[in-house]
């Protein structure tokens, strides 16, 4: 993305380096007005029972499926990911609408209680309003569906600003929505710069804002909303940590970490970025690691023959280098890749950092993009303290024959709030995704997003006998 103006802004591709299109921000009355518009589409739309919202929700994931060439194409033009991977990512979306649709229905029900003087309450899980979503570039449909449809099962009404070097898979969201049946206007996408954005956290009608972003992001809007009373739920970046224990499968543990690196060209909060190996079989997945890094080949993404595309926006290439030269600076050395390489398009080849230390930005910041930082441990318990040595607190994994020693590690003292155990995993439908620390709070998915914005209903009956 580049050539930002007042009155708009382009999209680039970034495999090419060329324009795809032209977009002009909304003007301020423009976006009121469209929340306003939401906002009665919402008041209809709450109305309507759950069974009627839950046909509508399974019909979008089928109307995903119905575009999904042509929306895998439009996604991987606009962010760079290979076009396998823009088809996973309609295939997993179309699969939390068909969880949503029959697992909302149970989690909406209204509950009766007895009360204790004999009485009867009644909880009803009640839509709270329009919705407000803030969302990043790196999975186009997927941010935007894993908000909109539990939301829009729960009866609220959803907004949506996504990332301006995505706006055209935004749009196309909406059309999928309308085409499902979904009424005009109850999903709205808002075109619009930060200080329009800052006007519809403060607008009467919003009642939740939702964020996936940076944690310097997450912290402006938390306070903006929290400045006007509204809850939020905000999925921050990580640095996830992957430990490879004394007893590790290691065919597997280098296996599952490459891929857990280099899925969506590294772009992904729930990346595996730090690997800490205990020093017992350390040089065996060094080589091995290495070794199969070196072989991500990137070029086209369209090309099936590609194993890693380019990265989304050259300012973001321009970052991660910035952050491999410091980390070398402060003693890191390179393995394997670690240089812009000459040719069209932002790509940047897959990496691995050794001797990674404190005080260097590969061990504590957040490396977006294809580069491993690879950390000694003396041994599993220490491999664990590297692993929470960190603000961050998504996702992580372990890496072990002794499945039980590693569910109880993970249980006991892994201080994230997602854990793969020798697997690697982006998001299950019926699983809660979330984290804590500077990651974030609420949850999406397995049933716990779809009540983040809803109103507990307390309706109470006195015993009349």
């Amino acid at each position: 993305m580049s050539n930002t103006t007042d009155k708009g802004f382009t999209t680039i591709n970034p495999a090419t380096e060329k324009t795809i299109k032209q977009y002009d921000y909304m003007t301020e009355d423009q976006a009121i007005k469209a929340v306003d518009n939401c906002h009665e589409a919402f008041l209809e739309w709450k109305l309507k029972p759950l069974e009627e919202r839950a046909t509508i929700i399974k019909a979008v994931g089928k109307a995903l499926m119905d575009v999904e060439d042509e929306y895998a194409e439009l996604m991987t033009q606009e962010m760079g990911k290979l076009v396998s991977h823009s088809h996973d990512e309609i295939e997993l979306c179309a699969g939390i609408c068909e969880y949503t649709a029959t697992e909302g229905v149970k989690q909406l029900q209204d509950e009766v209680r007895t009360m204790e003087n004999g009485g009867k309450g009644i909880i009803q899980q009640a839509p709270l309003g329009v919705i407000y979503g803030i969302q990043p570039w790196n999975f186009p449909l997927y941010q935007a569906i894993r908000y909109a449809i539990v939301n829009l099962m729960a009866g609220n009404g959803v907004l949506l600003k996504h990332a301006k070097n995505v706006t055209g898979s935004a749009l196309k969201l909406k059309d999928v929505f309308e085409k499902a049946g979904l009424p005009k206007n109850l999903f709205t996408v808002l075109i619009i710069d930060h200080e329009t954005s800052d006007k519809i956290i403060e607008h009467k009608a919003v009642r939740g804002v939702t964020l996936t972003g940076s944690s310097k992001a997450g912290e402006y809007v938390a306070q903006k909303a929290a400045k006007v009373l509204k809850k939020t739920v905000l999925e921050l970046g990580s640095n996830d940590a992957y430990l490879v224990l004394d007893d590790a499968d290691i065919d597997l543990a280098v296996q599952t970490s490459i891929q857990g690196r280099t899925y969506n060209n590294g772009e992904t909060c729930v990346a595996a970025k730090r690997f800490i190996v205990v020093d017992k079989v350390y040089d065996q997945f060094k080589e091995a690691f290495v070794k199969g890094m070196k072989d991500i080949n990137f070029g086209d993404p369209m090309d099936k023959d590609s194993k890693l595309g380019p990265m989304a926006r050259k300012d973001l290439r321009d970052k991660i280098h910035q952050q491999v030269e410091d980390s070398v600076t402060n003693g890191a050395t390179i393995l394997c890749g670690g240089t812009i390489p000459e040719v069209t398009g932002y790509y940047y080849p897959s990496t691995v950092l050794g001797d990674v230390k404190p005080g260097q930005p590969a061990y504590s910041e957040e490396l977006f993009g294809p580069v491993a930082s690879l950390i000694k441990a003396k041994d599993n318990k220490d491999a664990m303290r590297i692993a929470n040595d960190s603000r961050f607190g998504l996702g992580g994994g372990i890496f072990s024959k002794d499945e039980d020693k590693a569910i109880q590690l993970a249980k006991d003292h892994f201080d994230t709030g997602m854990i793969n155990i020798n697997s690697y995993g982006l998001a299950h439908p019926n699983m809660p995704f979330g984290g804590i620390k500077d990651s974030g709070y609420g949850r999406e998915h397995g049933g716990f997003g779809i009540r983040e914005f809803v109103n507990s209903k307390s309706i109470m009956l006195n015993n009349s006998k």
